[in-house]
C-alpha cells in the first residue's frame, strides 16, 4: 500500500467520523429543541386553561352569591400571550378565537356588579356558550398539534361552566370503550 492510499484512507475515516459527530449533534439539538418547545407549549396551555377556569368560576360564584370578586386580568392577558408565543399557527388562531369568545362572556357578565346588579344562572350559562364552543375547538387544536395519536374530544373537561351540549355529552353516555377505541 503506498503512502497516498494510507493518507486518503486515514483522511476519509477522519472526515467520516467528524461528519458523523456533526450530523449527530444537529439531530440531537433539533430533538432537544422540539422537546423544549413541547414542554413550553404544555406549560403555556395549562396556564391559559387555569386562568380561564379561575375567572369563570370566580365570576359565576360571585354573581350567584351576590359577593364581590377581584380578578387578575393581567394574568389572563399574560396567559393568552404566552400561549400564543409558543403555539403553532393553527393553535394560535384557535387561541385568538377563544379569547374573542371569552370576551362575549365578559361583556355580558364581567361588566356587571355581582353585588348590586348580578346576572342569574340562565344569563351566565347563555353568555358562556361561545366560550364553551371555542374552548372545545381550542382543546382539539392543541391535541392535534401534539400528535396524530390524540384523537379529537367530543367534549371538554373543566373551565366552562353551564349545561352546554358540547360539555355534557360524555357525562350522559356510559363509558363503553377504553383507550382510543
Amino acid at each position: 500500500m503506498d503512502t497516498a492510499e494510507v493518507i486518503i484512507t486515514t483522511l476519509g475515516g477522519a472526515f467520516s467520523a467528524t461528519l458523523g459527530v456533526l450530523v449527530g449533534g444537529v439531530v440531537t439539538r433539533r430533538a432537544q429543541e422540539r422537546h423544549w418547545l413541547r414542554d413550553r407549549q404544555l406549560r403555556a396551555y395549562e396556564e391559559l386553561f387555569a386562568q380561564y377556569a379561575r375567572f369563570m368560576m370566580a365570576l359565576r360564584r360571585a354573581h350567584l352569591d351576590r359577593s364581590p370578586v377581584d380578578i387578575d386580568w393581567g394574568a389572563w392577558s399574560v396567559s393568552l400571550t404566552s400561549a400564543s408565543l409558543v403555539a403553532p399557527l393553527g393553535v394560535a388562531q384557535a387561541i385568538d378565537r377563544f379569547g374573542n369568545a371569552v370576551g362575549v362572556f365578559l361583556d355580558a357578565v364581567g361588566t356587571r356588579d355581582p353585588v348590586g346588579n348580578p346576572v342569574d344562572e340562565a344569563i351566565l350559562t347563555e353568555a358562556s356558550r361561545p366560550a364553551a364552543a371555542a374552548h372545545l375547538l381550542l382543546l382539539n387544536a392543541i391535541r392535534g398539534s401534539m400528535g396524530r395519536s390524540l384523537r379529537e374530544l367530543p367534549f371538554y373537561l373543566g373551565g366552562t361552566l353551564g349545561p352546554h351540549p358540547e360539555g355534557t355529552a360524555s357525562r350522559r353516555d356510559p363509558v363503553t370503550q377504553v383507550d382510543g377505541a
